[in-house]
């Protein structure tokens, strides 16, 4: 069976009704996570009960039965004892089958000291004293239904709660640090409005008889989905009316979406195997934000999906070093790996074409014989595909497997000819590549759901189609010759498009005029900015289309135009013109800046509280003098406690001050990161720090990165602040790691954040030797739960080479004669 970090001390094996059998040898193989127990004699086939008598420890690493550290009211520090048992570490706490297919019912019980919380996936059935010891009691909780262990939990420590009922009867309860029960609140709120919503979609009831969702000090994920007992980050659970910032309201809103969307869609039907674990991601990122739109339609989060998910996935997914949705795992370290973009932000992506395609009644009713079919046990890719293909009658599986079988996504060329009253439109489909036009042998096909629209109605598809070869020809009839023609309406379908010139020429208008809608005007200029960095179109193509951004409102949109500029930025950061870019964001975003203004209108919501954020920290990290005067002023009335600033004002400000600041500063924002009371206002500062533009600052910096001050999960922002705070400092940060690799590697060994911490600093190189000098360093140091990070984050080191030395020129001439000329509004 598995085990991990655990000692035997005695075992032994009673047939039913017979004697018990010692075990007289434990042969553990610890490369495999493995113990075998020998007996004396064979043992017969039939049940019986297996006891084993061992010993572990409560680690510090986050997974397995660990500690967590935690600071009381009165400032004493102090230790719960929590778990994280997914993928594979069930087997640190006990012994056991630990594998998703092999199910169980589990009858816990907890022998804990009587002033500590002890919760479980169940309910507590009994709570007696202990017959040793006065100060513990034992504390038994109702059996479990039929479930894998990767989703058994226990936790042991001092909470405080919040709780109600849910319309249909659940106990629901949100824990929080001691005296923080107010700060549970909001999560209490949209969970009950979450849980019927959900019951109503699947037309399945949640099958226990309470949910708990617990704030845990050190964490290293955002949250796990254990059955009845969800486990958060202090940040993804917690907010305080006055601290919290609307960001964090809408991230606390996804995170308790996504883990009580996994109750029924990983918990009660489980992936057969690793292999399939996007199934369970996939689904629940998607649904995260159905349930959002539900509970928040102001939020407008299906625009704010492209921005954070698809785009993201596509950025990966581009690589050579991506890899298939589906992908084969064998041994548990591989497992950690597949954590990441592609099966969470693609897996969503994909499963919101197919949403779209197969339409929301077929696919509820699909989702509902799917559950029903399968529940307590567990299923494949395949069995879903089945299920939602007898509900709608669509080939299902044959379009799904070109998206989860191999790896990358298309790029769509379009070209048009008026033919009289109607529009011919050639279309054609090529891998879309990251390092250029594909080039190859047998190019991979993809079966493609393509929606069409035109000026006449841009928020209805005028045609929709299943392209299923290389190339088709589509006329759509009576367009007029002034009727713009746009493909993948809503940016739901998973692929790039190309546009002839003509075309692109007149979808721009549009994006002026706000003709276009929102998902659109993004999705456009987002497949631009990717072409462009792909070198099949020129960078300064793109430049001229931002522009055309003068008048956007939306925040999204704006957020992923942001985005595309950091990243511009960062490239030209290697060059001596970077200033000249600096003076283009400013030119970009000043406008938006000037009519947001610093402080909240009348009747503002939450969309125009999170772009004031970003226009401002846009504004001011480019040395907007205006901006950065104001945040200045603002920033010492905060210090001095005249007048405190708005949670979504904090980030742009410090970040703002900091950057254009000196050591003074630094030790300022020190000194409120140890006031501060919220791990929310902590980790805003620890993303923030980096930006100190002196090179004895950064240092400063990434020393108290690995200090007691931050919480182990929290060091690699600080880290990766640093290394997209500038220059110096993405060659600070990667020597820091090199030179801390012993520690830092020890400390997130196997985990996803090892790889995070890879990617954060060093993907923004852009030399062909640093490509060489990562490879060359994790030779030596290998990591194999990050093997795939690094081999993409060489590739995206050696391609950002490729596009300086590709367009650095021609942008630059760009920007002179921006400068000389400058665009009339």
């Amino acid at each position: 069976m598995n085990c991990a970090d655990i000692d035997i001390i005695t075992a032994s094996y009673a047939p039913e009704g017979d004697e018990e059998i010692h075990a007289t040898g434990f042969n553990y193989q610890n490369e495999d996570e493995k113990v075998t127990l020998s007996f004396p004699s064979t043992l017969q086939t039939g049940t019986g009960t297996l006891k084993i008598d061992f010993v572990g420890e409560l680690n510090d690493k986050m997974k397995g039965f660990y500690r967590s550290k935690y600071t009381t009211p009165s400032g004493e520090v102090r230790y719960a004892a929590v778990t994280q048992f997914e993928a594979t570490d069930a087997r640190r706490a006990f012994p056991c089958w630990d594998e998703p297919a092999i199910k169980a019912t589990f009858d816990i019980s907890l022998i804990v000291p009587k002033d500590r919380v002890a919760l479980s996936n169940m309910n507590v059935i009994d709570r007696k004293p202990y017959p040793d010891d006065e100060n513990v009691v034992e504390v038994k909780f109702a059996r479990t239904p039929v479930m894998s262990t990767y989703l058994v939990a226990f936790v042991v420590g001092e909470y405080d709660f919040v709780e109600t009922r849910s319309k249909d009867g659940v106990c629901v309860r949100v824990y929080t640090p001691v005296g923080k029960a107010e700060q549970g609140k909001f999560a209490l709120e949209v969970a009950a409005k979450t849980l019927p919503f959900y019951k109503d979609y699947f037309n399945v009831p949640y099958p226990l008889p309470k949910i708990d969702l617990i704030a845990i000090a050190d964490f290293a994920a955002g949250a796990m989905e254990n059955w009845g007992l969800v486990t958060y980050r202090e940040t993804a659970l917690l907010i305080d009316p006055k601290n919290s910032c609307s960001s964090s309201r809408q991230w606390v809103a996804l995170v308790v979406g996504h883990e009580l969307a996994h109750q029924w869609f990983g918990n009660l039907v489980t992936m057969e195997w690793w292999t399939h674990l996007w199934l369970n991601e996939g689904f629940a990122s998607w649904i995260e934000y159905l349930c959002v739109d539900h509970c928040f339609p102001e939020y407008d989060i299906w625009t704010q999906f492209v921005s954070a998910d698809y785009t993201r996935a596509q950025e990966l997914d581009a690589l050579d070093n991506s890899h298939p949705i589906e992908v084969s795992v064998g041994h548990p370290s591989e497992v950690d790996e597949i954590f990441d973009a592609i099966s969470y932000s693609k897996g969503a992506s994909v499963i919101r074409m197919l949403h779209d395609y197969i339409g929301d009644k077929d696919f509820k009713k699909g989702m509902n014989m799917y559950l029903t079919k399968f529940q307590q046990k567990n299923a494949a890719t395949e069995d879903l595909w089945e299920s939602l293909e007898n509900a709608s009658g669509k080939p299902i599986a044959a379009v799904m497997n070109t998206w989860t079988k191999q790896m990358g996504f298309p790029l769509i060329y379009v070209e048009a000819e008026q033919v009289e009253d109607d529009r011919l439109l050639r279309l054609s489909q090529r891998k879309f590549c990251a390092s250029g036009p594909y080039v190859g042998e047998d190019c991979p096909q993809w079966m493609v759901p393509i929606t069409i629209s035109t000026s006449e109605d841009p928020n209805h598809a005028k045609l929709k189609i299943l392209m299923d070869k290389p190339e088709m020809n589509v006329v759509l009839k009576n367009v007029k010759p002034d009727q713009w023609v746009k493909l993948n309406l809503g940016t739901v379908g998973f692929y790039r498009t190309q546009y002839s010139p003509a075309m692109l020429e007149s979808l721009l208008p549009g994006i002026r005029d706000l003709s276009l809608p929102p998902v659109d005007r993004l999705g456009l200029q987002n497949d631009l900015f990717s072409l462009a960095r792909a070198g099949i179109i020129s960078t300064v193509e793109v430049l001229k289309v931002m522009e055309a951004f003068v008048n956007e409102p939306n925040y999204t949109v704006w957020s992923d135009l942001s985005c595309n500029l950091g990243i511009l930025s960062t490239l030209l950061s290697h060059t001596d013109f970077y200033e000249e870019i600096q003076e283009f964001v400013k030119d970009v975003f000043s406008p938006i800046g000037e009519r947001l203004g610093w402080d909240p209108k009348p009747g503002e919501g939450h969309l125009d509280a999170l772009l004031r954020g970003l226009v401002l920290g846009k504004l001011g990290k480019a040395g907007h003098k205006p901006t950065l005067e104001e945040a200045r002023r603002r920033f010492k009335d905060h210090v001095e406690g005249k007048q405190i600033l708005s949670a979504d004002l904090r980030s742009p400000v410090y970040l703002t001050v900091l950057k254009h600041g000196d050591g003074t500063t630094l030790e300022i924002m020190l000194k409120l990161h140890k006031q501060a009371d919220m791990q929310e206002e902590k980790n805003r500062i620890e993303r923030v720090l980096g930006a100190t533009p002196l090179p004895e600052l950064v240092q400063k910096v990434l020393t108290f990165a690995l200090s007691e001050e931050v919480r182990p999960q929290d060091t690699v922002s600080v880290i990766g602040g640093v290394a997209g705070g500038s220059k110096h400092g993405r060659k600070a940060a990667w020597k820091f790691i090199k030179d801390n690799w012993e520690e830092l590697y020890n400390r997130y060994q196997g985990g996803f954040l090892i790889s995070r911490l890879i990617k954060l600093s060093v993907e923004g190189f852009a030399v062909d030797k640093m490509a060489g000098e990562v490879k060359a360093f994790f030779e030596s140091h290998p990591a194999p739960s990050a093997e795939r990070t690094i081999q993409q984050c060489c590739e995206n080191i050696l391609l950002n080479a490729a596009w300086l030395k590709r367009d650095a020129e021609s942008i630059h001439q760009y920007l002179l004669q921006r400068k000389a000329s400058p665009p009339t509004a």
